[in-house]
């Protein structure tokens, strides 16, 4: 039987995380560093809207070097963002509310690939050829990223198979099945 999300305040806390993750990182920032293929020389696109745009390029071109180079290693943790990674925040989204166990397969693989991805992304962004010079900042901006996947795979672990459910007291199993019939 489900534990009612009211009932699991810490998963609230990741709700928040996919929310942004999907509405706001996947399909606006992320999505602007595959629609503007040349932030020096560009049209706006339909979509991500014009203010973010504006606001990722000065992020850029005032912090994360990294972001702006967009070498080809790094646009394709973009495709994995918005490929893989948002739709698995719409099917975690989802899955989190309803108390669906058979997401924490996907949630652990999830984990182990962002952290992979902000682990190397950190790594370029500290001693790489377009680290940044405002490392320190840029490591507080992405360890959200690498904080939640960690925070998801305590979660997930500790709460065993079965991450949701909690066992009803009536269809429990004996601890002892002969020694009870034997009484």
């Amino acid at each position: 039987m489900p534990v009612p999300l009211k009932q699991r305040p810490f998963d609230w806390v990741l709700l928040a995380f996919f929310a942004i993750n999907l509405f706001l990182i996947s399909y606006v920032v992320s999505l602007e560093q595959i629609a503007i293929a040349d932030p020096f020389h560009f049209e706006y696109p339909p979509w991500p809207p014009r203010p973010a745009i504006d606001l990722v390029h000065w992020w850029e071109k005032a912090y994360d070097p990294l972001l702006l180079a967009r070498p080809p290693w790094y646009r394709a943790t973009i495709w994995i963002d918005d490929l893989v990674f948002g739709p698995f925040y719409a099917v975690a989204l989802w899955a989190f509310a309803k108390g669906k166990d058979w997401i924490r397969t996907p949630s652990l693989l999830w984990a182990g690939v962002m952290m992979t991805n902000v682990a190397i992304i950190l790594f370029e962004e500290a001693v790489g050829p377009h680290a940044s010079p405002h490392f320190g900042l840029v490591f507080m901006a992405n360890a959200w990223w690498f904080l939640f996947p960690v925070l998801l795979v305590v979660r997930m672990v500790k709460g065993g198979e079965h991450p949701f459910t909690t066992v009803a007291a009536s269809s429990a199993p004996e601890a002892f099945p002969q020694q009870a019939a034997q009484a």
